[in-house]
């Protein structure tokens, strides 16, 4: 599942040249913990952990482990304490910044602090940057979705404006570089993902590609929804974002940081 996360990602070989940079020390790396949402689901659990699988192929010697915010184990403090270390870096698996983002992640990485004792160094959230567009068109790629046919992009959706706005300019960016547009859509808020899909099926072809990192249920409602019969589905993104949360984690280092500033 790794061979795509060098070079899809993070430009030419940049995950493997990131495999050298270590921590500027002589010692193990800094682990690393990706912070998930959380599902019902236990596929969702599974694919998380299968990323963090990719991370850690992609950076030997580092170890990194999933956590979940929420209604999935192990929670940030139970993953922190199976560490055994004093340190630890933590990329949450986040793509906007709305609530969970600004509030329900630096409040578990203040806690599993307090908590373990350990220093817990917060990375930036994965974000709606370039990466994650590369990773959207491979992900349309591998499913057989040709740049003449008009995509959904459907992501969760927020009750935080700007956070939908951000996945709308990811969209339109998106269309730049295709002829058939791209339109976002969410599973919980508006534009809704299934009246979307029935409007745009009456005029053509159309096919959905998930801003979603694992499969999990809001993601069937809108798959196994009538409307979406015959409609081509790529995956979630899983694996394909190894290089991104690698790039937020070397970012996060402490000794990066210092000579960023």
């Amino acid at each position: 599942m790794t061979g795509d996360v060098t070079g899809d990602l993070t430009g030419a070989g940049a995950v493997r040249e990131a495999t050298a940079e270590g921590t500027g020390t002589a010692g193990p790396p800094l682990p690393l913990i990706g912070l998930a949402h959380g599902s019902r689901d236990p596929r969702a659990g599974a694919a998380i952990a299968a990323l963090l699988r990719a991370v850690a192929d992609a950076r030997p010697g580092l170890q990194a482990e999933p956590a979940f915010l929420d209604l999935t184990d192990p929670d940030l403090g139970t993953a922190v304490r199976a560490l055994d270390a004093d340190r630890a870096v933590v990329v949450p698996l986040l793509f906007s910044s709305a609530f969970h983002a600004r509030v329900d992640a630096p409040e578990a990485v203040e806690r599993a602090e307090r908590e373990t004792g350990t220093c817990l160094v917060r990375a930036d959230i994965l974000g709606l940057g370039a990466p994650v567009l590369r990773a959207l068109r491979r992900a349309a790629e591998r499913a057989g979705i040709g740049d003449e046919v008009p995509v959904l992009l459907l992501a969760v959706g927020s009750s935080v404006p700007a956070a939908n706005a951000a996945v709308q300019a990811l969209a339109e960016q998106w269309s730049t570089h295709r002829p058939a547009p791209v339109r976002a859509v969410f599973a919980t808020s508006e534009p809704r993902a299934v009246p979307a899909l029935e409007q745009a099926r009456g005029q053509g072809p159309v096919a959905v590609v998930p801003l979603f990192l694992a499969p999990g249920l809001l993601l069937d409602q809108v798959r196994d929804h009538p409307a979406a019969a015959g409609v081509p589905f790529a995956e979630p993104l899983g694996t394909l974002l190894a290089g991104l949360v690698l790039e937020r984690y070397d970012a996060a280092l402490p000794e990066n940081r210092a000579a960023s500033r």
